[in-house]
């Protein structure tokens, strides 16, 4: 039993050791330091076309595993643009958050008003 044991274990570390190899050709093909994937749908509700943006050794260790690909300039591009605008939108919330509004009577804007055209 432990000579069948073993071998079992001697498999199971050639077949590791393999993963780990797809993974870093896959990596070492990979020209972005961050690409973009679209993730391929599966059995436990991953969702198809989804576009994330991810770190080299995480995209080829999604594509080895066959969760996602990589994106083509296409749709790389319009990823982009759409991040680049989502960060624009927020930067835009973030500013008017911060605007001050203060409420003047109309009697002390008509004296600010005639102080302002005296001077």
């Amino acid at each position: 039993m432990s000579g069948l044991l073993a071998r079992s274990f001697k498999e199971h570390i050639v077949d590791l050791r393999q993963y780990y190899q797809k993974i870093h050709d896959v990596q070492n093909q990979i020209p972005d330091d961050f690409p973009v994937v679209v993730s391929h749908e599966t059995p436990d509700g991953g969702k198809e076309g989804v576009k994330t943006e991810v770190t080299k050794p995480l995209a080829a260790k999604l594509i080895v595993d066959g969760l996602a690909r990589l994106a083509n300039e296409e749709e790389k591009a319009l990823f982009q643009t759409l991040q680049a605008e989502a960060v624009r939108v927020a930067e835009q919330l973030a500013a008017a958050s911060k605007l001050q509004i203060t409420v003047v009577p109309t009697s002390e804007l008509d004296q600010l008003r005639k102080a302002a055209a005296t001077k």
